[in-house]
Formats: structure tokens, C-alpha cells, sequence
């Protein structure tokens, strides 16, 4: 119980330091939201997207879920996005993967791991895809880190596609869609793809299959 009661003292500690410096710190927010960007990240623990970033309440809209992963086919994703483009009317969309990744390591190797392989599907494609490229790679590790890259560009790819990015940028040239890795070990994002804000720029995200 020691680590939950820890918790909630951080809390009270962070919301009176906050107030300390601003007395209308979070009055200022409750109201709405205004986040400039949507980053869909890993669930990974050791991966804090507000705290890397510096970025405060209300500036960030975050989905997380095992691997990074943007389906056409998932709900939530997909609301999530919806929202965030359409309604929040967010500028930048980042899809944030992370370095020594268990979820590529998953998708990785031949063992079976229940029913989150079904979610692995989508990383095993881009294997096959690049299965050259990753082989040629001379150990484990650098394998690893190409392919955390590679599965990032995978999902912007997705993004690119989806009729809600589509529609958005038929009105506008926002938002713009990036993919970042971040390096768990240094602490350091690693910019992978850079304001993606239409079909042409998009077309270099294609898988080859």
C-alpha cells in the first residue's frame, strides 16, 4: 500500500506547488481543453509523454495502448482521433514509440503470447515487409531499434489514411503527423517522420509488401 499512499501525497505536494506559482493554475483549465497536439503512445511505464516533454495539463491529448498501435478497425482509436481532430481541432497528431519495445520484442520471436498476438498482428507485417533490412542489421538490438522505427512510420502510414485525416486535410493543412522514438535509455526522442500534412507528403509511408 506504501506505493499507492505515495500517490496521492505526490498529488496534494504537485497541486499546491502548482498554485504556489499560479493561483489560477487549474481554474485556468477547467473550463475546456485546448491541447495543441494528439500523441498516441505505448503503454510502456517507463515512457511519461507529459513529463518528457515538459508539456503541462491541457496542452497534450494522449492515447495509449501496447505497441503504439493505429487500427482502422479499433474503436477507441479511432474516437479518439475523431475527437481530437474535429473537435479539439488539434495541430500536430505524434505517434511516440519507445526503445527495448516488449511488444516488438513479442512480435518478434516464435513463442506464443496469448491473446495479445492478435494485437501483434500489424508489427509481424511490417517484419515480412522489411524482413531483408532487419536482417541485415548486425545484432539484436540495432534489429530492435529499426524496427521500433519502422513500426512508428507504420502507423503514421495508417493515419495518413484514414478518411478522418483525409477529410481534415481536404479543409486545411492541419493536422500535421509525426512519429517519434523515444530513447529510454538517453531520455532523448529520436524524430523519425516530420510534418506529414497531405496526401503527397504521405505517399513516402507506404508499406512495400
Amino acid at each position: 500500500m506504501k506505493y499507492y499512499h505515495k500517490l496521492i501525497e505526490n498529488n496534494a505536494a504537485w497541486a499546491k506547488e502548482m498554485v504556489e506559482q499560479d493561483a489560477e493554475f487549474f481554474a485556468k483549465r477547467e473550463a475546456k481543453q485546448t491541447p495543441h497536439y494528439l500523441v498516441i503512445g505505448c503503454s510502456d511505464s517507463r515512457v511519461p509523454l507529459e513529463l518528457m516533454t515538459g508539456a503541462l495539463p491541457g496542452e497534450m491529448f494522449v492515447h495509449r495502448n501496447i505497441g503504439n498501435q493505429v487500427w482502422e478497425t479499433d474503436l477507441n482509436v479511432l474516437s479518439v482521433v475523431q475527437f481530437a481532430v474535429h473537435v479539439l481541432d488539434v495541430e500536430h497528431v505524434i505517434v511516440c514509440g519507445h526503445s527495448n519495445c516488449g511488444a516488438l520484442k513479442a512480435a518478434s520471436g516464435p513463442s506464443s503470447n496469448g491473446l495479445i498476438d492478435h494485437w501483434l498482428a500489424d508489427i509481424r507485417n511490417v517484419i515480412r515487409w522489411h524482413k531483408n533490412d532487419l536482417e541485415a542489421c548486425q545484432d539484436a538490438d540495432t534489429r530492435l531499434h529499426k524496427l521500433s522505427h519502422l513500426n512508428v512510420r507504420q502507423q503514421v502510414g495508417v493515419l495518413s489514411r484514414m478518411p478522418i485525416i483525409l477529410d481534415a486535410w481536404s479543409r486545411g493543412k492541419r493536422p500535421m503527423l509525426h512519429g517519434w522514438v523515444y530513447d529510454i535509455g538517453s531520455g532523448l526522442i529520436e524524430r523519425v517522420v516530420e510534418q506529414v500534412d497531405s496526401v503527397e507528403k504521405a505517399a513516402i509511408l507506404l508499406p512495400t509488401n
